[in-house]
């Protein structure tokens, strides 16, 4: 194997797809297709023959060892690869779940050539990809967990208790409906909570609800 190249694992189970996502890294400089797999077990079968791979393409809906599993037995098995998820999902709690698992960078199928390689390259060079799919606080949760927290800690510390339950809840992957009946409250109060929390904690999303929870030890992953 070359040292200067970046080796690439491809889980999907769509075959054609797969092939012809393996033509594509391979016409890039400095890359490689190591295997290629159709689902979590295939891929962990492979590494009896092959070396662990850098980056690992991931789907997420495949059958009997889906993109879940997966991600979760790379981050237990595989520390050192990094996980570029590639999917015709945008929905907000998949993106979690799969941050929550350890990618580093999430990606629509249907993207152009050129930002497929502009994520691989960021992958590689700098261990994640961000892009309009997931939140800024991704960088800090990845690249700064060792940077001074005192501002954030802060903010935490004006959190109400019934606030702090719904963001838990939130990194459980819980639907509104489902925290408004855990905690006894209507949807309009939840969804107001939701809303008042994105503006107070100076996030966009879900997502970075939960990246704050995480990285301010309100729920431990």
């Amino acid at each position: 194997m070359n040292k200067d190249t970046t080796y690439i694992a491809l889980v999907d189970d769509h075959t054609l797809l797969r092939n012809g996502l393996a033509a594509l890294v391979n016409s890039f400089d400095g890359y490689a297709v190591l295997f290629e797999a159709g689902n979590g077990k295939e891929f962990i079968a492979q590494l009896k023959q092959y070396p662990a791979p850098d980056i690992v393409l991931l789907d997420i809906t495949m059958p009997e060892m889906n993109g879940l599993e997966t991600a979760t037995w790379i981050k237990n098995n595989l520390p050192k690869a990094k996980i570029l998820v590639l999917s015709v999902m945008d929905v907000d709690t998949v993106i979690i779940s799969m941050l929550k698992r350890g990618a580093r960078g999430y990606l629509l199928k249907d993207s152009k050539p050129a930002v497929f390689k502009n994520a691989l390259d960021n992958i590689r060079d700098t261990g994640f990809y961000m892009n309009e799919l997931v939140s800024n606080k991704m960088l800090n949760y990845v690249k700064e967990e060792k940077k001074d927290k005192l501002p954030q800690a802060s903010l935490v510390s004006t959190l109400t208790e019934n606030e702090l339950s719904f963001l838990r809840m939130v990194c459980a992957e819980k639907t509104n409906k489902e925290i408004a009946h855990d905690m006894n409250l209507s949807v309009r109060t939840i969804d107001g909570y939701r809303d008042e929390l994105i503006k107070k904690l100076n996030v966009h999303s879900r997502v970075g609800l939960v990246i704050f929870a995480i990285k301010n030890g309100l729920y431990e992953i």
